[in-house]
């Protein structure tokens, strides 16, 4: 598959974008870099063969469904930029959901988490994963409708009805986490505020196996405050919780039937949190400051950690990962910015690559990861796109399953 060079345009304003400020031209120039460059992650890191895409760059790493899933909508956003040749988007995507469907073992139509690059076989003993099927199905929908009355999308729709959604409750109102083949179902459920979001509006969306409406509010929502922010909070802190199921729903204008809540506005007061706690952090460690933020599950100097902010567990020890600034860029587009372009300014020699900014770092250890993060490198893409052209977003929402669960569970 070939990238093309980008193109520095105009940057079409929206209806989002009429709600802020517009970035200046130099902002926009260096957004499209960044977005160009992070996109090459999903065709360097890849298996041109049978379209399965890698966890890591790490040499030998499996392949993640979830990363599958950001890359579907990735492959899809370069080719609307005309930055991939025309038609191998499409032949991509087609040979990936091709594979998915054909070739990669299931469990009621759930996928396991890790799968082997060249065989997609389960990886690394992995569970069957609610949470990846479910981003690999979004994935999944969003390509289906770009590419909409075309054999994508009937792939998509064939992959998607399949899933036995209730199977997955395990005869509770709220899903599991997973199941593995040795002992069966995990002892861990989505009962609390979290990324999983996502994966209750699918499964209520489904025609063929859906889980009732009420199942939405089954799951906790906590409420907690830091300076002055105060939000329904992900235990964990971890910014992502607040970034992955927004990545592909646009929450703007959605406010639940029975709280009133908008997800979109509580993802705005989680990042102003998150920042404070790293601008407030930065008496004790010096990676942490007004532009580097963003506290957010990554790989650190001792592997893969999920760092995060107050409200919640607050697990950190002074490393960033800059998507968390990146995926945070539609819910504070100013501050986003201004640390990304910290980042870039200050530390592109150890920090930026040929796949954008690598994954972490962290001043105080002198410690600068030299891998890319798939998942980390699909949220970049997908939310600067969503703050340039809402093209994400757009598609999205046009889809059947996400047009029933809103009836369902949003006024």
């Amino acid at each position: 598959m070939t990238i093309k060079k980008p193109f520095l345009i105009l940057l079409t304003v929206i209806s989002f974008l009429s709600l802020i400020r517009p970035a200046y031209p130099s902002d926009e120039e260096f957004l499209t870099k960044l977005e160009y460059d992070t996109l090459h992650y999903f065709a360097g890191e890849s298996n041109t063969a049978n379209g399965l895409i890698k966890d890591s760059s790490r040499p030998g790493a499996p392949c993640s469904v979830a990363v599958v899933g950001f890359g579907l909508t990735a492959l899809c956003i370069g080719d609307s930029r005309g930055w991939i040749e025309k038609g191998q988007a499409y032949e991509r995507v087609v040979k990936i959901l091709t594979t998915f469907r054909d070739t990669i073992p299931n469990e009621h139509g759930f996928f396991y988490h890790f799968l082997d690059m060249r065989t997609g076989s389960r990886a690394w003993n992995s569970e069957l994963s609610s949470i990846d099927t479910a981003l690999f199905l979004a994935g999944a929908l969003f390509a289906g409708e770009y590419f909409k009355g075309t054999e994508a999308e009937t792939l998509a729709k064939e992959i998607y009805d399949r899933v036995d959604w209730q199977w997955m409750m395990n005869g509770r109102k709220i899903m599991c986490m997973g199941w593995r083949p040795e002992y069966g179902f995990l002892p861990y459920y989505w009962d609390s505020y979290s990324e999983a979001m996502i994966l209750y509006a699918l499964a209520i969306g489904s025609e063929t196996h859906p889980i009732p409406a009420e199942s939405w509010y089954e799951w906790s929502r906590p409420e907690g405050e830091y300076a002055g922010h105060r939000l329904i909070y992900c235990y964990t802190g971890s910014i992502f919780t607040y970034q992955y199921s927004q990545a592909f729903i646009d929450f703007r204008g959605l406010y639940e039937d029975v709280s009133g809540i908008n997800y979109y506005t509580n993802s705005v007061s989680a990042v102003q949190a998150n920042r404070e706690f790293c601008i407030e952090g930065s008496a004790q460690y010096e990676t942490y400051g007004e532009n580097s933020w963003g506290l957010t599950a990554c790989i650190g100097p001792k592997g893969y950690k999920g760092y995060g902010a107050k409200p919640g567990e607050a697990m950190n020890d002074g490393t960033i990962a800059p998507s968390g600034m990146a995926g945070s860029i539609v819910f504070d587009w100013e501050k986003s910015l201004a640390g990304l372009k910290y980042l870039y300014d200050n530390h592109k020699s150890f920090l930026y690559g040929k796949y954008g900014f690598k994954d972490a770092f962290n001043l105080d250890l002198n410690w600068w990861s030299e891998e890319y993060l798939g998942i980390d490198q699909g949220i970049t893409v997908i939310m600067l796109e969503n703050y340039m052209t809402g093209l994400v977003w757009e598609k999205f929402m046009q889809t059947g399953p996400i047009k029933k669960w809103m009836g369902l569970c949003f006024r």
